[in-house]
């Protein structure tokens, strides 16, 4: 910047200009950060999931709005760059929250606190899935059970616990997504069946299960009805979870004396 030259605007000199306005004054006469008026967010009221656009994320988060709802909507120049942003709820009725953001922003060096008050629609949408468990909707079904063709054979209500021990240890180390498409479990007098909205899902946990527990697998499909002109399959995968070593032998007889 040459000697002489000054801000248009409020007249300072020895500040570094761009098209003749100094930082300050440009940070003043900027729109740094913007926020909607109004935004909408749709959220399952049974498993948190929010719709982005024709996708529903973040299954299981919480039905309460937080920053990682809020901050997508802001409307950031760019110039500007925001530290730090919070948000503060003014009001608050059962559909719709008025909010006021607190948004540390920098621009060409220059410090500011833009305030931004909006309002925020809350829609409560049935996400597909949660949709289709609570129609018992399901594309595979996980069968637990125990050895084929066991002698002695164990107990029902034994081996119902023992599966369901198995389960529990099985489902600890399931992805999220194998997680979210279990629909519902029904216990049986031979095991257990597992219910799942996803055939992919249940074919990881059934994979899991043969390499982690040693069960043996084997897997069926049967015609279901038909879909845009295509046939569509329901699909079994029978897991049989072998008897622990030493597990329901028999006692050595008694000697008598």
């Amino acid at each position: 910047m040459s000697d002489g030259e000054f801000c248009v605007v409020c007249g300072a000199t020895g500040r570094a200009l761009v098209d003749g306005v100094c930082a300050e004054c440009a940070a003043d006469r900027t729109a740094l950060v913007r926020m909607p008026q109004r935004v909408e967010v749709v959220v399952c009221p049974t498993c948190g999931a929010r719709r982005v656009g024709q996708v529903w994320e973040r299954s299981g988060a919480s039905l309460l709005l937080t920053a990682e709802d809020l901050s997508p909507f802001l409307e950031i120049h760019p110039e500007a760059g925001i530290r730090t942003v919070g948000w503060e709820v003014v009001s608050t009725t059962p559909t719709v929250r008025e909010y006021v953001g607190h948004a540390d922003v920098r621009f060409r060096g220059v410090q500011r606190n833009v305030d931004l008050p909006f309002s925020v629609r809350i829609e409560h949408r049935t996400c597909p899935d949660c949709s289709r468990r609570s129609g018992r909707y399901f594309t595979a079904v996980l069968q637990l059970r125990g050895p084929e063709h066991e002698r002695p054979a164990e107990k029902a209500p034994a081996l119902r616990a023992r599966l369901d021990r198995e389960w529990e240890h099985l489902w600890k180390e399931a992805r999220p997504d194998w997680r979210r498409a279990l629909s519902w479990r029904e216990e049986l007098p031979e095991g257990w069946d597992c219910f799942f909205t996803d055939t992919l899902a249940a074919r990881g946990v059934a994979r899991l299960a043969k390499q982690r527990f040693g069960a043996s697998l084997k897997e069926s499909a049967s015609l279901f009805g038909r879909k845009d002109g295509r046939d569509v399959y329901r699909v079994t995968f029978c897991l049989r979870f072998p008897r622990p070593p030493g597990a329901g032998t028999l006692p050595a007889p008694a000697v008598e004396p």
